[in-house]
């Protein structure tokens, strides 16, 4: 992928974020390096967090809504004896005295958080209030009621413990607080938790393993292995193909009219729509009409 065609790069670039920058910050490194005037990251890490970070480039940031609703798997450890307002250890630390938990009262613990679980976004995280991030309040001090979220937990397994340390994977649907988790837990054995460390491994189909690494990509290596194009980014969505007339119409941003046999008999939130020719043309949704399914466009691509 020489540095002459960057600037034309629509797809998925997978990034193995270091601990330290924030996610805006590997954006701008990316964006920098490759010479490309559009990029977005498809869900946040923290800086004191590692791994996966999805950035979406060009057309491909057009899409990042539809990438960014998918599980996670993460590696966790946690430090029990210790809250902070931040709920790691990067905040304002109090030591709430000796842990006296055993291993195997962490494994029954965990018990209370797997499938279907409520949780109280923390006030230092990024959602909105009129506006404004929540951590710009939690920063002045503030805080503010906020509504516990339906989250689910798939797998959730300790994998390591030496007081006052353990070690958790996780496996958790997309919106799950991990910081929330650890405290949740801390809270539960009664001596209270932070989260010390945190590896993102892998968002919906993309994996870690398949990342470059930020230094290695800002220090030239080629980052060809890590880049999938918008196509192979969303083959997780059906597709739809148009004909002739079809085509043009939808390439100008107006609906078209499927039968129930084009559409399997069901509405879709969001598929692929390719013209006869086969380029594909805009992510698009079907709603029921009185005649089958209008195909509306959600985001048009200029590919």
């Amino acid at each position: 992928m020489p540095v002459e065609h960057h600037a034309s790069l629509h797809g998925l670039l997978l990034v193995d974020k270091p601990v330290g920058p924030t996610s805006a910050r590997v954006v701008a490194k990316v964006k920098r390096q490759l010479r490309v005037k559009k990029a977005g990251h498809c869900g946040t890490l923290d800086p004191l967090a590692s791994g996966l970070l999805p950035i979406a480039l060009g057309e491909g940031t057009k899409a990042s809504q539809f990438l960014l609703d998918a599980d996670k798997r993460y590696e966790v450890e946690l430090t029990l004896g210790l809250t902070s307002d931040t709920l790691d250890i990067s905040g304002a630390l109090v030591d709430t005295g000796p842990v006296e938990v055993s291993e195997a009262e962490v494994r029954s613990a965990l018990d209370n958080f797997r499938g279907p679980i409520e949780q109280l976004p923390p006030m230092f995280s990024a959602l909105k209030r009129d506006g404004k991030p929540l951590y710009e309040y939690a920063r002045d001090g503030i805080v503010l009621e906020r509504s516990t979220r339906a989250v689910e937990i798939f797998h959730l397994e300790l994998v390591g413990w030496e007081t006052p340390r353990a070690q958790l994977f996780v496996h958790c649907s997309k919106g799950t607080y991990v910081r929330t988790l650890v405290h949740d837990l801390g809270q539960r054995l009664g001596c209270g938790a932070v989260m010390s460390q945190l590896r993102r491994t892998s968002c919906g189909p993309f994996s870690v393993e398949g990342a470059i690494a930020l230094d290695a990509l800002c220090a030239g290596a080629d980052p060809s292995a890590a880049f999938l194009t918008l196509e192979q980014a969303l083959a997780h969505l059906e597709e739809v193909v148009l004909g002739p007339e079809a085509s043009l119409r939808f390439a100008h941003g107006n609906p078209v009219a499927l039968t129930a046999e084009e559409t399997c008999g069901r509405a879709a939130d969001a598929l692929l729509v390719r013209g006869h020719e086969g380029r594909l043309l805009a992510i698009g949704r079907t709603v029921a009409s009185d005649d089958g399914f209008e195909l509306q466009v959600v985001r048009g691509l200029n590919l």
